[in-house]
């Protein structure tokens, strides 16, 4: 077994915390994991950065930390396919003499579990509604809090969780993290039908212990969709602890995200370099924070922050069932509304690729501008990094992979007619999103390095974007006038950057601010022409705004 030291400051991580997947009917999704899981709905909220949409917790009596599977539900998602660079399956700790009851229970269900043996442990694996590999692993794991309502006998009743399998390209990128900076030990590897599997064993001495890891060289990433995991919760102890863990993962490369206030925990997340997303959360304060132990999921309960938007969240969000009280929550219909539709569209014949949530069920949208030489995958890499569910992403390609052919600087007659090409191009996908009920106060517009200067000319000319992201660009022409009042823009340069001269960056910066926009301006020594943290959480910072402001 290999296992080191953990990041000075801390104690190594216990093991897992939650899983959160994306679901698509929320009802459905409720009852197969109370009803057939026989899970405790231990709290209904929404998610925080697109209020419109539930956050549904499942565990034990009280939630604890290695027992929480959480979803997004987005009604009408399509789904989603298994791939590199993400968590695949989830498994549940079941004490060892319940193999038969639950062979029996899942066959009752309708569900096909397929029988295996892993590291030594019967195993059956199925799939809930959506897709989502589910296991039960029997193991004589720990037990939990007993739900006393659940439908499974108490000597049945899942014990919280086992372990989580990812696939990966490279297993080493993830030992690096696990063992190298998380305290985990490895455990060993052996043969599974996708290739090797290697276990990983977090320091806890309770539930939710194992991390798993299948290597996959040269197969595809996974299509993120309705089951698929959004992203897996390792356990720190407290605020301090995190923060240390912050500091360490931010010298090691991994650019963690700010800390999150999820009300129940603090999160901060990071992608390690197969792509799969990480999440370090805090035990504290759980799930009995705003509601007692016996009336867990009976409320939609919402941070301070959303209380003053109740009436229109509650109106909004899905009607549902919690069948443990009989409660209905949530007053939107799904079954009197048509089903979206799953085209996302194609910006009026413009070639886009798209990430993040359909645009059939979005509200909020960025795009995203690549620059000379770039590709719009390239840009649209940057989701994994705002890692903010309620949008959807759109990056237009451009001819060649180049918007125009000379410097932005250039006697605008060089650039023509390729300039105006481009701004139709940005203009079209705009049009496809207000055809798809996204106006423009509800996109925002980014680009990097030429992409960058595209996007500021396209909002200088077009006023009523929501908001405006610019790595490394500055205005192509100074002579527009329209009104950009409340207009959030954030820009970022290197004062020596060869691009993009400081005193053009400056100029635009003076323009945009006296035609009233809330420009956030940094000059930053050292930066070259890249893209950092500091400049990802100012642009993320940006789109939740326009995120929290739909209510």
């Amino acid at each position: 077994m290999t296992s080191l030291s953990p990041a000075p400051g801390t104690s190594p991580v216990q093991g897992l915390h939650h899983l959160t997947v994306m679901a698509s009917d929320p009802q459905r999704n409720v009852d197969f994991y109370t009803q057939v899981l026989g899970q405790r709905l231990v709290k209904v909220t929404v998610n925080f950065d697109d209020p419109g949409t539930y956050h549904l917790y499942y565990g034990d009596q009280t939630g604890q930390p290695g027992t929480i599977m959480t979803h997004f539900p987005w009604p009408g998602a399509r789904r989603g396919v298994r791939g590199n660079g993400e968590v695949v399956a989830l498994a549940y700790s079941v004490p060892a003499a319940s193999h038969t009851y639950w062979q029996e229970r899942l066959a009752q269900h309708g569900l096909n579990a397929t029988a295996s043996t892993r590291f030594g442990q019967p195993v059956l694996t199925f799939e809930d509604p959506d897709g989502t590999w589910i296991e039960l692993a029997f193991d004589d794991g720990v037990p939990v809090q007993p739900w006393p309502a659940s439908p499974v006998p108490a000597d049945h009743e899942l014990r919280g969780f086992h372990s989580v399998t990812a696939w990966v390209r490279d297993t080493d990128a993830v030992r690096q993290l696990l063992v190298g900076q998380l305290g985990f030990t490895e455990v060993g590897t052996e043969a599974d039908p996708q290739g090797p599997r290697t276990r990983f064993r977090g320091s806890g001495d309770g539930v939710g212990l194992f991390v798993d890891v299948v290597e996959r060289p040269g197969q595809p990433r996974g299509t993120f969709g309705a089951g698929s995991v959004h992203h897996v919760a390792l356990r720190t102890r407290d605020d301090a602890e995190q923060e240390a863990y912050m500091a360490s993962l931010n010298a090691a490369g991994y650019r963690p995200t700010p800390v999150q206030d999820r009300q129940y925990f603090h999160s901060i997340y990071f992608r390690e370099p197969n792509g799969v997303l990480f999440e370090i959360a805090t035990d504290a304060p759980g799930f009995p924070d705003d509601e007692a132990v016996e009336e867990l999921g009976r409320h939609l309960k919402l941070p301070a922050w959303f209380e003053p938007q109740r009436a229109q969240i509650e109106a909004h969000v899905p009607r549902i069932l919690n069948r443990e009280y009989g409660v209905t929550i949530g007053g939107r219909d799904l079954s009197s509304q048509p089903a979206p539709t799953q085209d996302e569209g194609d910006g009026q014949g413009v070639q886009v690729v798209t990430a993040g949530r359909p645009l059939a069920d979005a509200r909020v949208a960025m795009v995203l501008l690549h620059g000379r030489g770039g590709t719009a995958a390239d840009i649209l890499s940057l989701e994994s990094q705002f890692n903010l569910s309620a949008f959807t992403y759109l990056a237009p390609q451009a001819d060649g992979n180049t918007w125009y052919p000379q410097s932005f600087l250039a006697p605008l007659a060089q650039n023509q007619p390729h300039l105006d090409r481009a701004l139709a191009t940005v203009d079209a996908v705009m049009s496809e999103l207000a055809a798809q009920g996204i106006p423009a106060s509800r996109v925002v517009l980014g680009g990097f390095s030429q992409g960058a200067c595209l996007a500021l000319e396209y909002a200088s000319r077009t006023p009523g974007l929501g908001g405006v992201i610019a790595f490394s660009g500055g205005l192509i022409t100074l002579d527009q006038t329209g009104d950009l009042s409340g207009t959030p823009v954030f820009m970022g340069v290197d004062p020596r950057d060869g691009h993009i001269p400081l005193s053009r960056f400056e100029e635009t910066v003076a323009n945009l601010r006296a035609r009233g926009a809330n420009v956030d301006a940094r000059v930053i020594p050292g930066l070259g022409h890249t893209i950092n943290t500091d400049e990802l959480n100012a642009a993320r910072a940006v789109m939740q705004g326009i995120a929290g402001a739909m209510g």
